[in-house]
């Protein structure tokens, strides 16, 4: 008796799509650009049709998203049954976002809506969320369109790479020079930047970048 024929399911072939932009390091709608589609192509919105019904990918967008990645069709087979525990959905929002009210609790916790969702690495902390680089002030150490990882939870030390919103609502991703009771000194990414100092007073939160596509 020839075995059973597997039935592929709408969600696993999202969910190998959102695996195939971590690959590249990139959000859903960062793979939709690099492939020449729509940009919200892949969003969360479109995977359900204004009545309730599921919407599948096309075969095309598939087929120029794995061109895009120099990505196998055996590869992406293998991604709709991909390695699920060392991959988890985060929040995602641009970093020019990040700064407007509703986005964020009183303790720098992903909150409200507005969110899109990329899939990445397993990070331990269930309130991380991801961010999306846009312009070159950051660069040498980010560019246009990487995303970071951020964790609200983790501990932070001297000479790490953090995200740090201030109470007048500007973002900014630094690497933590110094922080006393008194004061956060921040170096910046890049060399044609300059340093920041602040009043503690005057930070609204700060949390340390745990991981970045690069």
């Amino acid at each position: 008796m020839p075995p059973k024929a597997r039935t592929l399911t709408h969600d696993q072939v999202w969910t190998a799509l959102d695996r195939l932009a971590a690959r590249a390091g990139l959000s859903a709608s960062g793979l939709a650009k690099r492939a020449g589609l729509d940009p919200t192509t892949f969003n969360k919105s479109k995977r359900i049709t204004p009545d309730g019904r599921q919407r599948w990918p096309s075969t095309e967008s598939v087929s120029k998203s794995l061109a895009a990645t120099n990505t196998s069709i055996e590869t992406f087979v293998e991604l709709i049954d991909g390695p699920a525990k060392t991959m988890r959905t985060v929040p995602l929002i641009g970093l020019a976002q990040a700064g407007s009210d509703g986005y964020f609790n009183d303790s720098g916790f992903p909150t409200g809506k507005g969110w899109e969702e990329v899939a990445t690495l397993a990070v331990n902390d269930e309130h991380a969320y991801a961010l999306e680089i846009s312009g070159d002030s950051m660069r040498p150490a980010y560019r246009n369109g990487d995303i970071i990882i951020v964790s609200p939870a983790s501990t932070i030390r001297k000479g790490d790479r953090v995200v740090v919103k201030t109470k007048d609502g500007e973002v900014m991703a630094k690497e933590l020079r110094r922080r006393s009771s008194k004061s956060v000194e921040l170096a910046s990414l890049n060399p044609s930047h300059r340093d920041r100092t602040y009043a503690n007073k005057d930070i609204d939160w700060i949390a340390r970048i745990v991981w970045a596509s690069q």
